[in-house]
């Protein structure tokens, strides 16, 4: 993990995990969260919000799953994993720049809420909730690494397509 920003936020889910596949068969849930720091202002005494951080998330395989079937808008969750930073230009050629973080792990935040957890079974099903044909492919890709480089094997992707 040389080199990499790895990061730890805490935030509010803006809207309910979207639940795609690779065409190798891989899961993946994009979300985003937003983290609003608050400040006690001692002028006037009360609480205010500060200016929030509002960050795309993509978490893989059967995290991923989980994530979809967990995960509702306006979950407080903690998320980490490694911050991205991606330039490109938009329509109108104007230069934009847009940070997005790859997931390691995500949990619901206990501060406010309880969860019951449920626990997969031993070594997980990898093509649990892929649709039949996925999980045929992935099957006999070898599971969700076949052709992928290590790290995406891993669990840590680096920009896989769509």
């Amino acid at each position: 993990m040389s080199g990499e920003t790895v990061i730890t936020v805490v935030g509010n889910l803006v809207d309910d995990p979207e639940l795609r596949y690779t065409p190798a068969g891989a899961a993946v849930a994009k979300f985003r969260i937003a983290s609003t720091p608050r400040v006690f202002d001692r002028q006037t005494n009360e609480w205010k919000d500060g200016e929030g951080l509002f960050l795309t998330c993509s978490v893989w395989r059967q995290a991923a799953e989980n994530a979809a079937e967990t995960l509702t808008r306006g979950m407080r969750v903690i998320v980490q994993g490694q911050l991205k930073q991606r330039s490109y230009e938009d329509r109108d050629q104007v230069k934009r720049t847009v940070y997005e973080l790859d997931v390691y792990e995500v949990g619901v935040s206990l501060a406010r809420a309880s969860a019951k957890v449920t626990k997969n079974p031993a070594g997980g099903q990898a093509t649990a909730g892929a649709p039949p044909a996925q999980q045929q492919s992935a099957q006999q890709a070898g599971g969700w690494g076949g052709g992928q480089p290590a790290a995406a094997a891993a669990g840590h992707p680096s920009n896989p397509p769509f």
